[in-house]
């Protein structure tokens, strides 16, 4: 690897003792201090000679009197401008003190005329009269000026110095904004990035490259210009960017999209090109562009400018830098972002971005390994299945996953414990997904009663329809937003949704309002949500899915790049009539048939909404004993409260907490559910 430039301030991996060398100090900047420093001395010498010259002030009828009396040095009376000043005597105090002192007669336009006629008449016009410093009057009337010119001269040039030529922009604003990273500096490897194989596997075939490029380039191939890392938000691009910079032993630069753009035009076409010389002269390295899609979208869409727009014209510039690679120069260019759709096809074709990474959700086996990365940062207690907790947590990415460990470990500190035990797991997973719970709330027992059956609706559906996943648990206790919630726990990650699923989901969303009308004859606006989201999945099987037999096998939905201020329809008005008559039926068919389920189960509905106004809190083995008529046989609070010191000999657990699971995995908070604000 050839020698790095000084300004890298790269570590020198030969040091014998394995030790960082220290970095060298940059030199002081002390030109403006300087220039301060001067401006103030000479401010403080003027001030000192002015008041050294100003003297005593006296009347000229003072003045008059002490010339008569002999203690005016007749031959040091001048006649200035501004005042009358002589040397008068004083009588002897002190041999080792001066005698003389300046004394001066002030005078201004008015008064200048009249005063030196009565000096010219008591000194027999034997006084003196220097003519006028032109220097001065030019001083007094353009000094200010000067200095203030002066002064920016002073800090253009030095910002020019600073900028080292960047583009002949003014001062450091076409200066690049990158941080150099490396494996020091950020203390990241593969180790530390778990759940995305395959996008490891490419990128280490980029690292191996830049350490090797002669293994590739044997049989005639040229190392790609650019990788594009799409994923959704959290699913670890930025961490895999930075396991780059500690895999990989070259300078690693590092930037975001929204650092190029300033308020001046043409500020990041100037920056792009100070970033690409700069890595040009320390290659072999790597640039990572981190939000590319803030700089990168595509060009002459919704109300842009044109050519001349800034975001344009600094997207230009990439491409022309990108299109100026030669295949030794050994610069890869990384970029990040979670809207591939927008960035503009020239920007992702071959020769430029030749490579795309899709960086997914992680799957099962991918969120435990995720969990176990982060889980050795903490204390794990006995009791912590990871591999529960991972099952539990579909479509979850790295940044919840880690979320999950860390709010966990937050909580087992305030309740004062040694390490973290698997409910500060779950109660994390609910809190992330979900929300705090607001155990503190207190509700009205009519709108306890409503919410009870709004989720004894949802749960007795969830229980009945077999196309649905699994129940988990109901509860009545405020998380979030919600007023209370029905959990499911997919079987296994979803990669796509049948139809049977979405009528069983659709009708089990209709269930609270359902419940809840029956029970208070009366409705709330607690399932504004429920509304929602049944609303979304009949537009979505429409629009998007064909599932809708009268509009057949056809995308209306139209493309999502963003640009637009006007919605994209490519249909008449008669197809979007249609689209909302099949709306209306799907979510009516939902409707009539979870409204006949729940009357002809009425009385287990009965029994979950009872349960629940007791004890807050049922699994899904509960609810299924409610539902066959048996009872739970279960203490709660106030009973544990009732029965004193004798509660707890004989082993009773809290109501608020939960009840072993008979079977595995029924302890899992769901990663698909259907909460409701009730």
């Amino acid at each position: 690897m050839p020698e790095q430039k000084p300004e890298n301030n790269k570590p020198n991996p030969q040091d014998p003792n394995g030790n960082k060398p220290p970095v060298p100090n940059k030199p002081q900047s002390r030109g403006m201090f300087g220039f301060f420093a001067i401006m103030l001395m000479v401010l403080m010498l003027v001030m000192f000679l002015s008041s050294a010259e100003k003297g005593s002030e006296l009347t000229f009828s003072e003045f008059e009197t002490s010339y008569v009396q002999g203690t005016i040095k007749k031959d040091t009376v001048i006649l200035r401008d501004s005042a009358i000043t002589a040397v008068e005597v004083q009588p002897e105090v002190d041999a080792n003190k001066s005698k003389d002192r300046l004394v001066r007669v002030p005078l201004n336009t008015g008064t200048r005329e009249l005063y030196a006629a009565k000096l010219d008449e008591l000194t027999n016009g034997k006084f003196k009269s220097p003519p006028p410093s032109g220097w001065i009057n030019f001083l007094y009337m353009f000094g200010p000026i000067l200095l203030l010119i002066a002064i920016i001269w002073f800090m253009l040039a030095r910002g020019m110095r600073a900028a080292g030529g960047g583009a002949g922009m003014i001062g450091s604003f076409g200066k690049s904004r990158h941080k150099t990273m490396t494996k020091e500096m950020t203390g990241i490897t593969f180790k530390d990035v778990a759940g995305i194989e395959e996008a490891k596997s490419e990128v280490t075939e980029i690292i191996e490259f830049l350490k090797n490029p002669k293994r590739f380039t044997r049989l005639g191939g040229r190392i790609p210009r650019g990788v594009l890392l799409a994923g959704q938000p959290g699913c670890g691009k930025t961490l895999l960017a930075k396991a780059i910079a500690g895999e990989a032993d070259v300078p690693f630069f590092s930037i975001s999209g929204s650092d190029f753009v300033e308020m001046f035009v043409g500020v990041g076409a100037s920056r792009v090109r100070d970033l690409f010389k700069q890595a040009k002269d320390s290659s072999p390295c790597i640039i990572f562009l981190d939000e590319i899609d803030a700089i990168g979208r595509r060009r002459g869409g919704g109300f842009s400018g044109g050519g001349n727009d800034e975001r344009e014209q600094t997207l230009n510039a990439i491409l022309v830098e990108m299109d100026g690679f030669a295949s030794g120069d050994g610069v890869i260019v990384i970029a990040a972002t979670n809207r591939p759709d927008v960035l503009d096809p020239a920007l992702i074709r071959p020769g430029r971005f030749d490579r795309q990474i899709m960086v997914p959700l992680p799957d099962v086996a991918g969120r435990l390994q995720i969990l176990k990365v982060h889980a050795k940062k903490v204390k794990l207690g006995p009791n912590v299945d990871l591999e529960k907790i991972a099952r539990g947590t579909p479509m979850f990415s790295g940044a919840d996953l880690a979320a999950i460990i860390n709010e966990a470990a937050i909580s087992a500190t305030m309740l004062d414990k040694e390490f973290i035990e698997h409910e500060d797991l779950e109660e994390a997973r609910d809190k992330v997904k979900f929300g705090r719970a607001n155990k503190s709330r207190v509700r009205e027992k009519e709108e306890n009663k409503l919410v009870a059956y709004h989720e004894a609706g949802h749960a007795v559906l969830q229980a009945l329809l077999k196309d649905s996943d699994p129940l988990h648990k109901v509860t009545i206790i405020p998380r979030g937003q919600s007023g209370g919630a029905t959990f499911s726990l997919p079987e296994k990650d979803r990669m796509g949704y049948s139809l049977k699923w979405l009528h069983a989901t659709m009708r089990v969303i209709c269930g609270g309002r359902i419940a809840e009308a029956k029970a208070m004859d009366d409705v709330s606006s607690g399932a504004s949500s429920d509304i929602q989201q049944v609303t979304r999945l009949a537009r979505a099987m429409i629009l998007e899915w064909g599932m809708s037999s009268k509009l057949g096998f056809v995308n209306y939905a139209g493309e999502d790049s963003r640009e637009m201020y006007i919605p994209d329809k490519d249909y008449s008005d008669d197809t979007a009539r249609v689209i909302d008559e099949e709306v209306r039926r799907i979510v009516d068919e939902a409707y009539a048939d979870a409204e006949r389920m729940l009357l002809d189960n009425w009385e287990k509905v009965e029994a979950v909404a009872q349960a629940l106004l007791k004890y807050e809190n049922l699994t899904a083995d509960e609810v299924h004993t409610l539902m066959r008529g048996e009872s739970l046989g279960r203490s709660t609070v106030a009973d544990l409260l009732g029965s004193g010191p004798s509660g707890k000999s004989k082993g009773n657990t809290p109501s608020m907490k939960k009840p072993e699971a008979a079977t595995e995995g029924e302890t899992d908070m769901p990663g698909d559910t259907v909460p409701d604000p009730a």
